[in-house]
């Protein structure tokens, strides 16, 4: 039986580093938009320079838990560094990233 999904897309726009402090910040808001139970969940980080493993981590268990929900995660337009930093974590192959247009 295939989830219903009363939201088509969510997108969370990181617009700082993704990494120390602002970890907790952007977890409450993915978290936030996860709980909407959207088709697909899109967190655009063309505009976040950085990110830590604090941050994978919160993709991952985000990941996890659109997957749960029949749902899909996708990572957009991330920089350079954030795709060398996914790369070096293994992650790239497991997250769903989608290339800047």
């Amino acid at each position: 039986m295939r989830a219903e999904h009363p939201v088509r897309e969510a997108t969370v726009v990181v617009t700082e580093a993704f990494d120390g402090a602002a970890v907790d910040r952007w977890r409450a808001r993915l978290d936030a938009a996860a709980a909407l139970r959207p088709a697909r969940l899109v967190v655009d980080l063309r505009r976040s320079p950085r990110i830590d493993a604090a941050a994978i981590g919160v993709l991952l268990s985000v990941h996890r838990q659109m997957l749960r929900a029949d749902g899909r995660l996708l990572l957009r337009a991330p920089v350079d560094r954030v795709r060398r930093v996914l790369g070096l974590a293994r992650v790239d192959h497991v997250l769903e990233v989608e290339e800047a247009r």
